[in-house]
């Protein structure tokens, strides 16, 4: 016996602008009955009884509908509307390995930070930022300036690549810093070892590569502000930054200020020429300074094409210590210095670095081509007040058309170009690539110790990378380098007293002749990079060389900052090395370690060697530092271990190592001078999100153990051992649609008094800087 079905709920689904939705899922809850709407988004259900029943409606990119129908009639008719399913995701990171991938594709040593390690390890300077890397030094200079030293190894030695491009100063003076601003930095690359194969002359030590920030995303405009004080020197600045991009065009612009006064050190007193100096409350008076540093960028970026210019400006004016330069430290006036630890008086320095660069790469079939054009104007000036020595006159003259306190002034301007072409064949990546550099340097001031010169380098050089297979990349590079050098003749601008008795006479000496000197080299680099799994083994060979500069070969005049007369030698031929790199690793789920020895040879390197002879025609007695060569032995060793001990919390051991040798010379079996102790730096950290508006919370502390400096070369002096602390800490703050980034610092947590051997003042005697609580914040600005 069959029974009719009496009822029917038939319906329509559409979407909120009235358009029928095709294949949804309707269903009757408690029944088995399924149906799914036509073209037209209608659907029937045939029903046995009235009563209530629950529909749920479901489709693909809308929202779940459930409804509750009571059906009375034999038929009844219902429209639903659709809403669409919008997901809101949280902020997505896409990160990258491209730091791994690197890592195990070059041969040489890298090292690699970003943004937020900086910040977080915030020092005075860039370098000074940087220096907790294992095998990184600084010669700290002041509150504000720095060098880097790379393995023991610095000034003329190591090269900073800014943009793509060289960057040019005075790098070859101890009190000269960078001129490069840390804000406007997105990443560090360190390349350890001899680099010379692609960067030239100077790359003897290793490069450290400045990556510009990213091009913004499309139709963006962005930016943050940046906020930070210092408690030591009472430092405050600020960063701001705007960015933003259309489809093809974009801009990227920035703005820096930094204030700060005498910094002060843990110690009551120094000592320059065996005369003590009372340090007022442990400050090191007339070390204050000023920055202000302005970028901008602008370029086109397309799929086969991207030109970008880089602009920028920094300016820095900043104090000497008062007591450390020149010949007379008691003529300094203490009570006019204490008075203002903010006040920039004599001695002091201004610097002022212009910056001009273009990047443009393009495609074309296989080839990617990379050309950089760049000009650098770096204007520095050194300034004191006018004090006698050796023949010059007690007052300065009228006539003089330099001021009466233009101590120094250095005027260079820098023209610059690099080629390079990238190909890849089968397992072959190629780089073909050209460098060319030509420097112009003017010289002024009523002193004199290095000669106004211009100078012009050439070098080509082809790289091959080749896959062997998935385990194995083999390298090989070979360069070739031409250099020339014209150094001005500089004559006194005094009289100086000849001879004695009847024959005593007088004469404008000559402090450096006229000179050209021609350089050419061919160097050279093979290595191979080996990953199975876990394990990752890698090793450089090869040869670099450096032009010797205009100071090593025709200074010849008192070192204010030193207390030296230095003499150069027009003789010397350009410094060899030879090098070998390895690299061994191990990375697990749960820990990691790398160790790096290295052993390095000159048969030719160049010193500055202190003589038992004495200036009195300049130099009001000065001890006489002559360059010389000499074969020197370098050894030493990197090590890093970490450890992640549970969630969040991790362990890490930074050590290194360094032993030299100068095997012949006037000082064979002495160590190089400024050669780094070995030392261990101890972490522990631990990070965390503290809540939904509270995330990426860290705290973290480290203990740095340095042993004594016993291997010294005279008139260095030994360097005590000792232990420090900094802590950091930090958290991103959720404050509306923005994250806020706060990061502390307490750096030498316990006030330790020690000396640092690789610092400019280790000379006199002067400890670091005491304690320093830093604070840095991050406002971003996004708007879309």
């Amino acid at each position: 016996m069959l029974f009719a079905q009496e009822y029917h709920l038939t319906g329509k689904t559409i979407s909120h602008n009235g358009h029928p939705l095709t294949g949804a899922e309707v269903r009757i809850e408690g029944l088995k009955q399924v149906s799914k709407t036509n073209s037209e988004g209608l659907f029937n259900f045939g029903l046995s009884s009235p009563g209530w029943y629950r529909i749920q409606i479901t489709l693909a990119g809308y929202k779940q509908l459930t409804r509750d129908i009571q059906l009375i009639t034999t038929t009844k008719s219902l429209v639903f509307v659709l809403d669409p399913l919008v997901h809101q995701l949280d902020e997505v990171f896409v990160k990258d390995n491209l730091m791994e991938i690197r890592s195990k594709e070059e041969s040489m040593n890298v090292e690699t930070v970003k943004r937020d390690f900086l910040i977080k390890n915030l020092g005075g300077s860039l370098m000074k930022s940087l220096e907790r890397l294992p095998g990184i030094k600084t010669i700290g200079i002041g509150s504000g300036q720095s060098k880097p030293l790379i393995r023991g190894l610095g000034f003329n030695r190591v090269v900073v690549v800014d943009k793509g491009m060289k960057h040019e100063g005075q790098q070859w003076g101890a009190d000269h810093g960078l001129e490069i601003d840390q804000f406007a930095t997105r990443e560090v690359e360190i390349l350890k070892g001899a680099a010379s194969f692609v960067y030239g002359s100077d790359a003897i030590a290793g490069v450290i590569e400045l990556k510009p920030p990213l091009i913004p995303l499309a139709n963006t405009i962005s930016g943050a502000v940046d906020l930070t004080g210092k408690s030591n020197n009472g430092f405050y600045g600020t960063s701001v930054n705007l960015d933003g991009r259309s489809n093809k065009w974009f801009f990227d612009s920035r703005i820096t200020y930094q204030n700060y006064g005498d910094y002060q050190v843990p110690a009551d007193s120094v000592h320059v020429y065996d005369y003590a100096v009372a340090l007022k409350n442990g400050y090191l008076r007339n070390t204050a300074g000023r920055e202000t540093n302005l970028h901008f960028t602008t370029g086109y970026v397309n799929e086969g094409i991207r030109s970008i210019f880089y602009f920028s400006n920094i300016y820095n004016k900043s104090g000497f210590f008062a007591n450390a330069h020149g010949l007379e430290p008691r003529r300094v006036d203490a009570t006019l210095h204490d008075a203002s630890a903010r006040d920039i008086l004599m001695p002091q320095q201004e610097v002022n670095h212009f910056k001009v660069i273009n990047r443009t790469d393009f495609k074309w079939g296989r080839h990617r081509f990379k050309v950089d054009l760049g000009y650098q104007h770096n204007f520095r000036q050194e300034f004191s007040a006018y004090v006698n020595h050796g023949y010059m006159p007690a007052i300065y003259p009228d006539y003089r058309q330099e001021p009466s306190d233009l101590e120094r002034e250095f005027n260079k301007q820098v023209y610059s170009a690099n080629f390079k072409d990238q190909i890849a064949l089968g397992n072959h990546e190629l780089s073909f690539g050209l460098n060319t550099e030509f420097q112009n340097n003017k010289i002024s001031g009523w002193s004199f110790l290095v000669p106004a010169f211009r100078q012009i380098s050439q070098g080509t050089f082809v790289y091959d990378k080749f896959k062997l297979n998935d385990q194995i990349w083999l390298h090989g590079a070979i360069r070739y380098d031409f250099g020339r050098i014209d150094m001005d003749r500089y004559d006194d601008w005094f009289p100086s007293q000849l001879g004695t008795g009847a024959a005593q006479g007088s004469a404008y000496l000559t402090r450096s002749s006229d000179l050209t000197r021609n350089f050419n080299s061919l160097v050279y680099a093979l290595g191979m990079n080996f990953n199975s799994g876990a394990f990752s083994l890698k090793w450089n060979a090869g040869k670099s060389f450096r032009m010797p500069i205009a100071k090593e070969l025709g200074a010849n005049g008192v070192n204010y900052h030193y207390f030296s007369y230095e003499k150069g030698n027009a003789n010397l031929s350009p410094e060899v090395s030879y090098q070998f790199d390895l690299g061994l690793g191990w990375k697990a789920e749960r820990w990691s370690v790398n160790f790096s020895p290295f052993y390095n040879y000159f048969p030719n390197y160049i010193y500055l060697n202190p003589t038992a002879t004495h200036d009195y025609f300049y130099g009001a007695g000065n001890q006489v530092f002559e360059y010389a060569q000499s074969r020197v032995m370098r050894y030493g060793a990197e090590l890093q271990a970490k450890v992640n001990v549970f969630k969040g919390l991790t362990a890490e051991v930074l050590g290194e190592y360094l032993y030299s040798k100068q095997l012949s010379g006037d000082k064979k079996g002495y160590v190089l001078p400024f050669s780094p102790p070995a030392s261990v730096l101890f972490n522990l950290s631990y990070e965390t999100d503290l809540s939904p508006k509270l995330k990426e919370a860290y705290l973290s502390i480290d203990y740095r153990a340095t042993a004594r400096q016993d291997n010294i070369v005279p008139p260095e002096k030994k360097t005590a051992g000792y232990s420090i602390f900094n802590l950091q800490a930090g958290t991103k703050i959720q404050a509306g649609e923005r994250w806020i980034s706060i990061n502390v610092q307490a750096q030498n947590l316990l006030n330790t008094k020690y000396l640092n051997h690789t610092s400019f003042y280790r000379l006199i005697e002067l400890p670091e800087a005491g304690r320093n609580l830093i604070l840095s914040v991050n406002i971003p600005i996004t708007k879309k």
